[in-house]
């Protein structure tokens, strides 16, 4: 019997397995972390969003069209981005302990990280 339980964000191991666009999960996984280099047609703005950071981009979501992605831990230094199923479009949310600055696809800058997915949700990629 396998144990499903959610782990803590910082005890879910990274998988080496590679995923095509339309293999990513729409919900958070739980168990597991999907880095960055596991997206097989992964951009270079996402490889390298944790790079001055020190960490390693991980996988979160779909957003109404959007791939949501995070480099850091939930509350602290970290930077997330949105970004179009093709690539062709991106936004990023820069978070500093509980708060943070990121402009959205709606063409607000955004203070709370949880408006900037507000804006995600009523701003799907074209």
């Amino acid at each position: 019997m396998t144990d499903d339980r959610a782990l803590p964000v910082g005890e879910r191991p990274f998988i080496e397995e590679v995923f095509s666009t339309h293999e990513l999960p729409d919900t958070p996984v739980r168990t597991h972390r999907i880095p960055a280099s596991g997206w097989r047609e992964a951009p270079e703005v996402l490889l390298h969003l944790g790079d001055d950071l020190g960490e390693t981009p991980a996988y979160l979501r779909r957003i109404h069209g959007w791939l949501l992605w995070r480099a850091g831990p939930p509350v602290g230094e970290a930077r997330y981005l949105a970004i179009s199923d093709d690539g062709s479009e991106h936004w990023t949310f820069d978070l500093h302990g509980k708060r943070g600055k990121g402009l959205g696809p709606d063409g607000v800058v955004h203070e709370r990280f949880r408006t900037w997915k507000e804006a995600l949700r009523d701003s799907p990629p074209e």
